[in-house]
């Protein structure tokens, strides 16, 4: 399966290729190896990491909020398509639209969990990783309308049809589609809020011109605080 670009060049080794990677797509790619290893050595369960609203809500299991993000399921070829998705789109927005926009990517990925979260109260997702995923796949397309992608050789597409060619292939395949569609619903709510409406708030002159501005306590912490955010309200 190709959806990607031009060819690889030498492969580098694995300690280059991982630093390489930006931090936050870093750590989120190293919390997923982790949930899958500690369970493939049965240091916990994935009973003690799946999501369940109850169990987080009124039982005091918050950690769930995390950990249903962070496990893929067992090592086999179905994780390595689902690291290969998280790792190359959480990459490329990292580097792309959020360059130097740390803050603002870690405020993407909350919004997203937040949004699912609600979301997969009223649905039968026990793991939400590959929903984040497809969050991240969606406004990456959006923002690249012009980049052609192919599927298995077959025929080609522009990358804002990248979601919904992932949705069909799981549904080929007989998979739960339930999460990609939480993933593309995220992700759209998210477009919309980050990218379309602070232009019709400029147009028509609405008094809130941005609703994605993360707090100032989070530039603080990702080193993205500058004087001249300081002063920008929501």
């Amino acid at each position: 399966m190709d959806f990607g670009g031009a060819a690889a060049g030498p492969a580098p080794d694995f300690m280059s290729w991982y630093m390489d990677i930006p931090v936050v797509s870093r750590m989120y790619l190293t919390g997923a190896f982790l949930a899958t290893a500690a369970c493939s050595v049965d240091i916990v369960t994935p009973y003690t990491l799946y999501f369940n609203w109850d169990l987080i809500f009124q039982h005091g299991q918050v950690w769930r909020l995390v950990t249903s993000y962070l496990f893929f399921g067992v090592f086999s070829i179905d994780f390595l398509f689902h690291m290969y998705f998280l790792s190359r789109y959480s990459r490329l927005l990292e580097e792309g639209d959020f360059r130097g926009r740390t803050a603002n990517f870690v405020y993407m990925l909350l919004f997203g969990v937040m949004a699912m979260t609600l979301l997969a109260k009223y649905t039968d997702s026990p793991f939400l990783g590959s929903a984040l995923t497809f969050m991240m796949s969606y406004v990456w397309g959006r923002r690249n309308p012009d980049t052609r992608m192919s599927f298995l050789g077959f025929f080609t597409f522009h990358a804002p049809y990248l979601p919904w060619v992932m949705l069909g292939f799981s549904l080929l395949l007989g998979n739960y589609v339930m999460n990609d569609l939480i993933g593309i619903a995220a992700g759209h709510v998210y477009y919309f809020a980050e990218y379309v409406y602070p232009v019709l708030a400029e147009v028509r002159g609405y008094p809130l011109k941005r609703i994605m501005e993360p707090p100032m306590v989070l530039h603080w912490l990702c080193g993205t605080a500058h004087p001249e955010e300081q002063v920008r309200f929501h």
